[in-house]
């Protein structure tokens, strides 16, 4: 077999990039801590600071009963966007993980807001927490990209991403991240072919 295929008897880590802090909370950088949320609500448990490896944790299962359920850890880094390979890194040898197996939900600056990719690889596109993380581990890893759209104007992406979304969008934000949750578990559950016909939009 493949070492890189996924393998359903292994975990899945989904890690949702952010930045900790309440100050970062609602940020547009922030929409992968919110689908992580929504996840554990799902699950039906708590985040729970992870020893030595700076995340928060939760270790579940979603999916039917039978062949189809999978053993997840949700994960959010807290050493902040820019350091998150680290975190996931440790995490990912901790619970036996292939890369293959891991999910990075995150916001993404050239897909429309609310709008959905997921992919498997690639490039970075300049967002430091990819960035990070394929230096850590590699670039063959499963995204869900969460789009945020191009900021208006001259305004600086920094500043953009480190904003808090607008009030027209926060109307439309707990449907859309419902939507990124939904794709999580499709994927998970069913694989990236599949999730990609449902929700790639």
């Amino acid at each position: 077999m493949d070492v890189t295929t996924p393998v359903s008897g292994d975990p899945w880590l989904i890690v949702g990039l952010g930045n900790p802090g309440p100050e970062y909370a609602m940020n547009r950088h922030n929409v992968g801590f919110m689908v992580a949320d929504l996840l554990a609500e799902r699950i039906g448990g708590k985040f729970k600071r992870a020893g030595k490896a700076q995340a928060q944790v939760l270790e579940g299962r979603i999916g039917p009963v039978g062949p189809a359920n999978r053993r997840v850890i949700l994960a959010k880094p807290m050493s902040y966007m820019n350091l998150s390979g680290g975190p996931v890194n440790a995490l990912k040898d901790f619970y036996k993980v292939p890369v293959a197996n891991i999910v990075a939900v995150h916001d993404e600056l050239d897909i429309d807001y609310g709008v959905l990719r997921l992919k498997r690889g690639g490039g970075d596109n300049g967002h430091n927490g990819l960035k990070s993380m394929t230096k850590a581990m590699g670039a063959d890893y499963h995204r869900v990209r969460f789009g945020i759209g191009r900021p208006p104007g001259r305004m600086q992406v920094a500043d953009f991403v480190l904003k808090d979304f607008s009030s027209a969008e926060r109307k439309e934000l707990d449907y859309f991240v419902d939507r990124a949750a939904d794709a999580v578990e499709c994927l998970v559950i069913e694989g990236l072919e599949r999730a990609q016909g449902a929700y790639n939009s």
